[in-house]
């Protein structure tokens, strides 16, 4: 029998340009024209929270439950808590009673509501008993036959759909030659949708104290055609007895719903904080000169040092255009940050007195939490271009 692993190279080209030309309309009209969301923005404000099958699809079945049950009731959990504690959030549900969605409609829910994230919220199942534990699925090709029978699983509800031959093109869930299409696909969101699925098996593992399954890439279709970064989580083994009891409580189901959104959180948080440093009008303070223009406050949470008259290097973290005070929360748990303004802009930079090499150093660590942090040169709390500086220095 043939599979994917022993087709000749060249059958396997033929196969995969063969697909994509075949699913090309499909993938295609799933996608907004002008979708820009998804995280790219610097705001995260509308999350879908999709619960997996429902109605007619039952999902997996364990010995006193049904996937579709739990899954409704941890989806329904995790929006209940973003809506109480993060009202600048819009939570829009595939479903949220006992009905049947189609897989593509799941998806479309999201496109057309530009979507900034996509949380498909599921269980596991095998037919060994023993296997336990949660793990968030992104989109890619699968490696192995374990996750080939997630992607198996999760895929045949398109089955289901009265048109799924026309509409799916053919796609076969059960067919390894099928799958070859996720091989080539581009997936914009990937980072962002890796970053949470591990912001989300970091909460499991650490606060929720779940075996931790790790992050998967699968061709998963349901992530396939939205157009946002997209998580699937199987939240447990419906086919584990002992974690099918845990799954059907109700403490086992907010222990789940709040690690999820704990995750969320972070995600958002990073988000907002990191891509184009654009920081909440809110949080602006000012204070009154003597002159009663308005100047920039020096924020700090510990006093800072004045700048010799040479000049000295730091790393700048963040910029925005509204004053924004310096506490820990706010900037990733990094202490002595302070600003620095320059024009209509206020420079948020961590590193004081640092020679250009120290600075260097630095920023290589900073970068870590600060993708786009960048050395800069100050003299007296006020920049100098970093060619000066670096001129002045070598003299």
């Amino acid at each position: 029998m043939l599979t994917a692993n022993t087709l000749p190279l060249y059958v396997k080209r033929a196969v995969t340009v063969f697909l994509t030309l075949l699913f090309s309309y499909f993938y295609t009209a799933a996608q907004p024209a002008n979708n820009l969301s998804g995280g790219i923005n610097n705001r995260i404000r509308t999350v879908v929270i999709d619960a997996g099958h429902g109605g007619k699809d039952s999902g997996a079945l364990g010995v006193i439950s049904m996937e579709k049950d739990i899954a409704l009731n941890i989806a329904l959990k995790v929006g209940a808590l973003i809506e109480e504690y993060l009202t600048d959030v819009e939570v829009i549900y595939t479903r949220t009673t006992d009905v049947f969605v189609e897989l593509h409609e799941r998806a479309g829910i999201a496109n057309r509501a530009e979507a900034d994230l996509f949380i498909s919220i599921h269980v596991n199942a095998n037919k060994n008993h023993t296997p336990y534990g949660t793990s968030s699925h992104v989109l890619g090709l699968h490696r192995t036959n374990e996750h080939f029978d997630v992607a198996v699983r999760e895929n045949s509800v398109i089955l289901l759909e009265d048109d799924h031959e026309t509409r799916y093109q053919g796609f076969d869930p059960a067919s390894l030659e099928s799958y070859i299409i996720f091989s080539v696909m581009q997936n914009t969101y990937l980072k962002q949708s890796i970053e949470f699925a591990s912001y989300i098996q970091d909460q499991f593992r650490e606060r929720s104290k779940r075996k931790d399954r790790g992050v998967v890439q699968q061709g998963l279709l349901v992530l396939a055609q939205t157009s946002m970064p997209a998580v699937l989580i199987e939240t447990g083994f419906i086919s584990n007895q002992e974690e099918e009891k845990f799954l059907v409580t109700e403490q086992g189901q907010d222990l789940i719903a709040s690690a999820i959104f704990r995750a969320f959180r972070k995600y958002k948080l990073r988000i907002e904080k990191n891509s184009n440093f654009t920081l909440d009008t809110a949080a602006t303070t000012l204070q009154e000169n003597h002159t009663g223009e308005s100047t920039p406050q020096m924020l700090s949470t510990e006093t800072i040092e004045q700048d010799p008259d040479n000049v000295t290097f730091r790393v700048q973290i963040a910029s925005s255009r509204n004053l924004v005070e310096t506490d820990p929360s706010a900037f990733k748990g990094y202490n002595n940050v302070s600003v620095i303004q320059s024009g209509k802009w206020y420079k948020y930079t961590v590193g004081h007195g640092l020679t250009y090499h120290e600075a260097l150093d630095k920023c290589s660590v900073v970068k870590n939490d600060f993708p786009d942090a960048f050395v800069i040169a100050v003299r007296n709390k006020e920049l100098v271009p970093l060619s000066e500086a670096l001129i002045e220095i070598n003299r």
